[in-house]
């Protein structure tokens, strides 16, 4: 009796919790992919909401539903992956929309650059119903397929990898550590770190997918400030050899001090002024870091109308 099972080359990964509005979306968009040969692994992380109930009305044999208690996307993305039988993993977060063509070019990146340890395609983001705008990435492209120069250089405008525009090897990803368990946000940012430090980062300037920015990042929201910076800090010893990544993270670090400044969070605050080589921002962080609370929230607030007016700013560029 032949006992032997099908490897599918992607391994979809999909972390889901509270998702209701999006979920269904997201697994129409995954099903109507050209290349076929995946399987789609979802873990629930204890969704309160009517998410696990939709995913179960999915009847398709590519798809695995499994359950745990509410214990953060690290864990669900974790046992995702763990139960996975794919040579690649394909992580999907549970709000995004993959058109049509995202694993076959994201295929075609593999067959190009095998050796590469991240494969990343480009995407669009939608900031509002009104506006959707292609990312914006510090290093230049035109159609060919690549491997990015300075990933962290590149990095600092919008994120090249992202938890639902990127594959990597399943075998890389437990040799390099997994997600780390211990941050409660920023889990996926570390793990394109550890890969960009290890291996070279390829690219496709084919867009293939939308990400659904729901302001996830609003300056105030302190949650887990933190566990931000323990996550940036973790790699002080890395950036003291490496410029291009000090520069990254020292983009993150003013981004943090942001919220710190709205949160009233001044002891982390002063820590991050301290730890910033100034070189590494521009002439509007270095404005903006240096600003009271009460400019903060107004510019903030100014930034979400002209969004909903279709107009979009950023003080990295």
């Amino acid at each position: 009796m032949n006992t032997t099972t099908q490897v599918p080359f992607f391994s979809v990964i999909i972390p889901l919790y509270n998702k209701e509005k999006y979920i269904e979306a997201t697994l129409k968009s995954v099903l109507k992919q050209t290349f076929l040969d995946f399987e789609v692994v979802i873990v629930d992380d204890g969704s309160t909401d009517n998410s696990l109930n939709i995913v179960s009305q999915f009847k398709n044999s590519k798809i695995t539903l499994l359950e745990q208690k509410n214990l953060g996307a690290s864990c669900a993305r974790n046992k995702a992956i763990s139960n996975s039988k794919g040579k690649y993993i394909a992580p999907l977060d549970a709000d995004d929309i993959w058109y049509e063509n995202h694993l076959s070019e994201l295929k075609k990146l593999i067959e190009t650059f095998p050796n590469a340890g991240v494969f990343c395609n480009n995407y669009e983001v939608k900031l509002s119903e009104h506006l959707i705008k292609v990312a914006n990435f510090n290093f230049n492209y035109k159609n060919e397929l690549l491997i990015i120069p300075d990933f962290f250089d590149a990095n600092i405008y919008n994120y090249i990898a992202t938890s639902s525009s990127s594959a990597f090897l399943k075998s890389s990803f437990f040799e390099i550590g997994t997600y780390d368990t211990s941050l409660r946000t920023g889990q996926d940012l570390d793990l394109w770190l550890k890969f960009a430090l290890k291996y070279e980062v390829a690219f496709n300037p084919c867009i293939t997918m939308m990400y659904n920015h729901f302001d996830a990042s609003s300056l105030s929201n302190s949650k887990y400030n933190n566990d931000r910076y323990n996550f940036i800090n973790s790699y002080k010893n890395e950036e003291k050899n490496n410029l291009s990544l000090k520069k990254y993270l020292d983009v993150n670090r003013y981004a943090l001090s942001l919220r710190c400044i709205v949160n009233d969070e001044k002891d982390l605050y002063k820590k991050l002024k301290n730890e910033i080589d100034y070189k590494n921002l521009n002439f509007k962080q270095k404005l903006l870091i240096n600003c009271p609370k009460y400019i903060l929230k107004f510019a903030k607030v100014f930034h979400t109308v002209l969004i909903k007016n279709g107009i979009y700013y950023s003080a990295n560029s």
